[in-house]
């Protein structure tokens, strides 16, 4: 049996943070949820409206003689526009913050490396703002919720074709 580690990001809309995720080798299953709040199991619709301080976030379990912790956080941020503080493309709010949540002291130290290159690297002309936390309880989302890019291909493409134009424009190589 493999060994298996966890990563939770949260950036904008969890819909848009499962596949590609899930579609790298290593992966071993990719949850949609919610944490960083103060409600013990927020639903959707609480979370949506601002009531539970939670973040939209996928929770990743990998294997890490496969694929690293430091490679996720970089496929993170190429998902993300990690100068945006208050949501993520048309997803709007603090619930869609970007957030990078470490388990442990390892994990802290490669998110903030990986940060710091990214800052330093001159690509973004604002400030990376993207925070990094320590991990709280993640609460799973609703079940409709889960890979819902295989359960609503067309709608979500509409969701994530702002995500795709950013991504394409600002990571182009």
């Amino acid at each position: 049996m493999s060994k298996s580690e966890t990563a939770i990001f949260a950036g904008g809309c969890f819909w848009c943070m499962v596949e590609p995720f899930e579609t790298q080798p290593g992966i071993l299953n990719v949850l949609s949820g919610y944490t960083g709040g103060f409600v013990d199991h927020p639903t959707y619709e609480q979370v949506k409206a601002h009531k539970t301080g939670h973040t939209e976030a996928v929770q990743i379990t990998f294997d890490p003689d496969i694929i690293s912790y430091a490679e996720l956080v970089e496929i993170y941020w190429r998902q993300t526009d990690p100068t945006d503080a208050m949501g993520q493309f048309v997803d709007r709010g603090d619930n869609y913050r970007p957030v990078i949540y470490v388990a442990n002291a390892e994990q802290r130290r490669i998110a903030e490396a990986s940060k710091k290159a990214l800052e330093e690297s001159g690509r973004f002309d604002k400030p990376i703002v993207t925070t990094i936390e320590d991990a709280q309880t993640f609460w799973p989302a609703e079940e409709y919720h889960q890979e819902f890019y295989k359960k609503n291909p067309r709608r979500m493409a509409g969701t994530h074709d702002p995500r795709a134009a950013w991504t394409a424009e600002h990571w182009k190589d």
